[in-house]
């Protein structure tokens, strides 16, 4: 019977980039991650660093290839989507590569100050606030345009937050303002309309009505997010070619008007059959929007995107340890790890997502096809899909067996709920980060260690 390695180059092509077998281990990026394993123990969740200056600097690329192909005459700004994971390693190593932020809630603009004042970004950072905006953030808000962050954009999610800042902004330039569409949902949607932003039809009005005679202010940018993501589907394209259009004809009313901000959802490499050509997309979203402002005789808009799975996600893995194994039926063969799903990968349990896949040794063996079960009470704590063949399968051994989840980054540790309490009271993992010295050699960080039961009671009110 073939290995596993064989098993798994004949049904998707292995090794793919990123990963390598040596001497029957698995290593991601050149990590040794058996080494890791017996240095820090399982459950661990880790973080490559480099892999987000890497993805960044290829949409950035990507887009300034597109704009010169196209004789687009806009600019492109990147921004880093701060909810994908706020924690200062990842923002920072974001914030080396020349981007600007986006924000969706109120704790946002302090940890944007505190990276000011750490010399991490300058007042000048463009920062787009997107998001429903409570008292406490639009507070942040106009504390930092008095303190001098010239360009923060606040972009209203409905008619009623500019009044606030009508009543509370009185600066000597004018403050730039955005709007946000409210987009259509997809068509399988239990919705039409997303509950985000300002109706369409009801923009050109509210300019009219509230923005084009007030001096404080000038409405630079519209902003949507089409929820299926960024996907060459009729969709897509529909949803966009809508909102360049709205963009038209504001901006022949509105001089001021010179940014089209497009959201996020560039897809990120979620199974061992990912097949994306971000070149491609990039190239035809840049391509439409010239078209369409050609159409409508406009001048093509500066762009800015939001990514942050993109950003993230593939640096982040977590490595668990086969804790034992379960026949339960004559076809239902068990692995028990040594984490869960519902507290470690909660997008899993909440959305179906699938994660890259993979044994971390004992790639000679043979394979069988098994589920994965976490090892809290939940009847949901399993993972038992995998692009290839819609099945799970690790080497038959009975050997000691490890295996990891890879392109993790966005989201999951914040969802989870990173140093709190968990289902079950399953402690948070131990988390390490991993960054390349200058002659290529790593180094490792122990961002936080497993949680132990005293970090639990304490939380729980049984101590003090």
């Amino acid at each position: 019977m073939q290995s596993y390695q064989e098993f798994l180059d004949l049904s998707v092509g292995f090794p793919q980039d990123g990963f390598e077998i040596i001497e029957d281990e698995l290593f991601f990026n050149d990590l040794n991650l058996m080494e890791m394993i017996e240095t820090y123990g399982t459950p661990l969740r880790f973080t490559y660093l480099p892999i987000i200056s890497k993805k960044i600097q290829q949409a950035k690329l990507l887009f300034q290839q597109a704009i010169i192909k196209n004789n687009y005459r806009g600019t492109y700004k990147y921004c880093y989507c701060t909810k994908s994971s706020h924690f200062r390693h990842i923002v920072e190593e974001a914030l080396k590569n020349d981007i600007h932020l986006e924000t969706s809630s109120a704790f946002d603009m302090p940890m944007i100050d505190a990276l000011e004042k750490k010399g991490a970004v300058t007042k000048d950072i463009t920062v787009i606030c997107n998001g429903f905006k409570t008292f406490q953030y639009k507070q942040y808000i106009i504390d930092m345009l008095h303190d001098g962050f010239t360009n923060i954009i606040p972009v209203l999610d409905n008619k009623e937050e500019f009044n606030i800042f009508d009543d509370e902004i009185e600066m000597d330039t004018p403050c730039n303002l955005g709007i946000r569409i409210a987009s259509e949902e997809q068509p399988d949607s239990q919705f039409y309309t997303s509950r985000l932003g300002i109706r369409s039809e009801d923009i050109i009005d509210f300019y009219y009505n509230k923005i084009e005679q007030n001096p404080n202010f000038k409405l630079k940018l519209l902003h949507f997010f089409i929820n299926s993501g960024i996907s060459d589907t009729p969709y897509y394209w529909n949803e966009l070619e809508k909102y360049v259009t709205l963009y038209c004809k504001l901006k022949k009313i509105n001089p001021d008007l010179d940014t089209l901000d497009i959201g996020g959802g560039m897809p990120f490499k979620d199974s061992l059959v990912f097949d994306f050509d971000y070149e491609y997309m990039v190239n035809e979203i840049v391509s439409r929007i010239k078209e369409i402002c050609a159409e409508n005789d406009t001048m093509e808009p500066d762009i800015i995107t939001e990514f942050g799975k993109y950003t993230v996600a593939e640096a982040s893995g977590i490595l668990y340890k086969v804790l034992g194994r379960k026949q339960q039926n004559d076809r239902e063969r068990w692995l028990m790890l040594d984490g869960s799903f519902i507290t470690n990968l909660p997008d899993v349990w909440a959305l179906n997502q699938k994660y890259v896949l993979l044994p971390i040794n004992n790639w000679d063996s043979e394979y069988e096809r098994v589920n994965l079960g976490g090892i809290t009470c939940d009847g949901q704590d399993y993972y038992n899909q995998e692009a290839h063949m819609n099945s799970v399968f690790m080497p038959k051994t009975r050997k000691v067996q490890y295996l990891g989840f890879f392109n993790t980054g966005a989201y999951q540790e914040v969802l989870s709920g990173y140093g709190g309490i968990h289902h079950c009271l399953l402690p948070s993992p131990k988390h390490v980060i991993i960054r390349r010295n200058r002659d290529e050699t790593f180094n490792f960080e122990v961002f936080g260690e497993e949680q132990n039961s005293k970090q639990v009671l304490k939380i729980l009110g049984y101590t003090t």
